[in-house]
């Protein structure tokens, strides 16, 4: 089918989760904005993941669904807000029927099969080594959208930041950098072990005149009670926050380094230099998605970017990574700005 311009006045993107995904999904905004300006975008993520996108200015609406709502029930809601075009960032099956049921007239998805029977205008599912950010504009590309900006988006509350500014403003840092440190995961793959977390520690105030603040979320908690006893006021633990409160702490770092994770997403989208740790994951798919952005994985192993949720071995990506790599790897990133002891 062929997109007539002038029929879409109401658009729906659908990305349910998880929370560096729907980040990524954002490069979509700023090329929809400019080819229908005066359309109205909704968003359609799980309730946890709303804050994702809540705060944007080019979202008007969000909806919201349960992770086991039935798609019957949540495309029933969908259609009654009569949407000209529905884009599938997800389109995985759950995903697919909320479109195929929600009544809209354009409906666009990735080709995947088994899910084509959803869509009737169909981008190109093949991803190759392209960055999975880049991935969304196939989408775009299928309705002749013009790719006009390569920007991805987090918009953070104004009370999260005037809060995490004063948690920071009471600990008198005398001008030092921060260097944020990001422990979170969403695979125990994905972890690096607490024990390179102390090592990497230790190694970055042996080498900067830095203050390191351990930022952290739910299912945490076992590593930041070990990275602290170990480092006890060589580190300070971030307060419990959720997901816009910890990227308001986020914006206040002058490094963030983090496993692959919504919160290293975050940082990216914030234009905070960035190294994200690799292991199962590739990093030219879904590392940190900004100019001044790093990443590092120990390649050389036989089994590094296995995509498996928990290691057959003995997490050998994380326990052998080159902590020396890493200091040269954040002396990069920041070296306009951090003090060498």
């Amino acid at each position: 089918m062929q997109l007539n311009k002038i029929e879409i006045n109401k658009i729906l993107l659908i990305k349910p989760r998880g929370i560096g995904d729907i980040v990524l999904s954002t490069i979509v905004l700023d090329n929809l904005s400019s080819y229908f300006p005066a359309t109205k975008i909704h968003y359609l993520v799980e309730e946890f993941a709303k804050q994702s996108v809540e705060n944007n200015p080019l979202i008007k609406k969000i909806h919201t669904m349960q992770k086991t709502e039935f798609a019957y029930f949540v495309a029933r809601r969908i259609r009654k807000e009569k949407y000209d075009l529905i884009i599938d960032l997800w389109s995985n099956p759950r995903s697919a029927q909320i479109t195929f049921l929600s009544g809209a007239k354009y409906r666009l998805g990735y080709s995947y099969r088994g899910r084509r029977y959803a869509y009737n205008i169909k981008a190109n599912a093949g991803r190759g080594d392209v960055h999975s950010a880049e991935h969304n504009l196939e989408l775009l590309k299928a309705i002749d959208v013009p790719i006009t900006s390569k920007n991805i988006h987090y918009h953070i509350n104004k009370n999260s930041q005037e809060n995490a500014d004063g948690f920071i403003k009471e600990l008198k840092l005398n001008n030092n950098a921060i260097i944020g440190i990001i422990p979170s995961g969403g695979w125990d793959s994905k972890r690096c072990d607490a024990e390179k977390w102390i090592e990497i520690c230790i190694a970055l105030n042996n080498k900067f005149d830095v203050f390191l603040l351990l930022l952290w979320g739910p299912g945490d908690e076992k590593d930041v009670e070990k990275i602290k006893s170990e480092l006890k006021d060589e580190i300070v633990v971030a307060p419990e926050t959720n997901v816009d409160e910890m990227a308001a702490l986020i914006n206040n770092c002058d490094v963030i380094i983090a496993n692959d994770s919504g919160p290293m997403h975050i940082a990216a989208a914030l234009d905070i230099p960035t190294l994200g740790i690799f292991g199962p994951t590739d990093p030219k798919k879904h590392g940190p998605y900004s100019a001044n952005s790093d990443y590092i994985i120990k390649d050389d192993l036989h089994c590094i970017i296995c995509n498996k949720l928990t290691c057959p071995y003995d997490h050998e990506c994380m326990k052998e990574l080159p902590v020396d790599e890493v200091i040269l790897k954040v002396e990069q990133l920041g070296k306009s700005f951090l003090k060498w002891m």
